[in-house]
């Protein structure tokens, strides 16, 4: 028999502790036919890890532990074994609390850096799992609509491909151009293209005004669709729009609840990203895995994709994080974290740019994101 330890939790409706002896896998299943969960639910479950059991039995006989019954050895694969099959997926897992003594200074120090370090967390005490029912709340994928954001700062020459070759998707598709003040007449074919193909497609165009950046760019583009799905679109082509449709489905079929694309997986055209962009971006894809404890292998990949609904809820948490972002990737790749949102990622065929010169400085961004690797240890690793 186990018993689940119940945790707590900020925003109880996103999330659901439970207290349950677990005596069979009904007791599991039970949760997903309208007993207890929703699709928004998460299920925390913590438990000790094994490794302590002669120091826990120790501290029952010496008076400082209150003693409990006994209790099977359950790894982390054998609870996210018992979650898969009643149809729960993990979301996120670790280990915490390195050091269970309370010793001013001293413990306070081990708990909160030296516990999150690799390796080392494998010691701790406390093992936990964040699940949520498999393709939740999944029904009728055609039944969405979806807004395309396209951030634009003299792209002209790509401005047409964009809309042509963006698919229909669900059962209504806008497109949404956010210009950043372009100066090589990307505007004035963006106006062409809402007269050319207005009456076949849904095309909008905003302008960024005072704001810098593509993150502001996004949000702007965001603040302004309509659709039940936000996708990012580079303006650069060089992630195919036909490939829209992949994360789509991704996402309508309950693989994810924030779909990013990789651009590391199939081979790339020659000159599509540069020897040492693909180096750091693996790098940082290690870093990133680690911190946000899911699996991520390219985060500067510009399309993503999630419900709208999910982003306003990392739009009201936004002052967690501050604003520092330029790309908006992290604001959403953090956000998401922070919410529990299962992250998957599709893989998608790089191309080469064809017009226009690429917004990426190797040297000034790489140091950027290694602050933002700082802003994320210590908002979500340390608090």
């Amino acid at each position: 028999m186990v018993e689940f330890q119940p945790k707590s939790i900020r925003r109880p409706s996103d999330f659901f502790a439970i207290k349950i002896q677990l005596a069979s896998p009904e007791t599991i299943r039970s949760w997903s036919y309208g007993e207890v969960t929703k699709p928004e639910t998460r299920v925390i479950i913590t438990y000790y890890n094994y490794f302590w059991e002669p120091l826990l039995s120790l501290g029952e006989k010496i008076g400082l532990k209150m003693p409990q019954g006994y209790q099977n050895w359950l790894t982390l694969d054998d609870l996210e074994n018992l979650l898969y099959l009643n149809n729960y997926e993990v979301v996120r897992k670790g280990m915490r609390f390195l050091f269970p003594k309370y010793i001013p200074l001293f413990s306070g120090f081990l708990n909160r850096y030296v516990a999150k370090l690799p390796l080392l967390k494998r010691l701790c005490l406390i093992q936990y799992i964040v699940a949520k029912e498999q393709g939740a709340g999944i029904s009728d994928p055609i039944q969405y609509s979806c807004s395309v954001i396209i951030p634009c700062k003299n792209e002209s020459g790509n401005i047409e491909a964009a809309v042509t070759r963006t698919p229909q998707m669900g059962r209504h598709t806008e497109l949404i151009f956010v210009d950043g003040n372009s100066t090589d007449g990307t505007v004035d074919e963006i106006q062409e293209m809402i007269s050319k193909y207005g009456g076949q497609k849904d095309i909008k165009l905003i302008h960024q005004g005072n704001g810098v950046g593509k993150g502001d760019a996004v949000r702007k583009g965001f603040a302004a669709a309509k659709a039940d799905i936000l996708f990012v679109l580079d303006a650069d082509l060089t992630v195919p729009p036909e490939d829209l449709p992949k994360f789509y489905l991704a996402l309508t079929e309950g693989k994810g609840e924030f779909i990013n694309g990789t651009r590391l997986v199939y081979p790339m055209e020659k000159d599509a990203m540069r020897f040492l962009n693909k180096l750091a971006n693996k790098w940082f894809s290690l870093i990133f895995s680690w911190l946000l404890e899911q699996g991520i292998k390219d985060t500067l990949c510009g399309t993503k994709v999630l419900f709208r609904t999910h982003y306003q809820k990392i739009a009201e948490g936004r002052i967690f994080f501050g604003d520092f972002d330029p790309f908006g990737d992290f604001d959403l790749l953090f956000g998401a974290a922070k919410l529990n949102l299962k992250i998957v990622e599709v893989p998608i065929r790089y191309k080469e740019r064809t017009y226009g010169n690429i917004k990426i400085h190797r040297f000034k961004h790489g140091w950027l994101l290694l602050k933002m690797c700082g802003v994320a240890f210590k908002k979500l690793k340390l608090t």
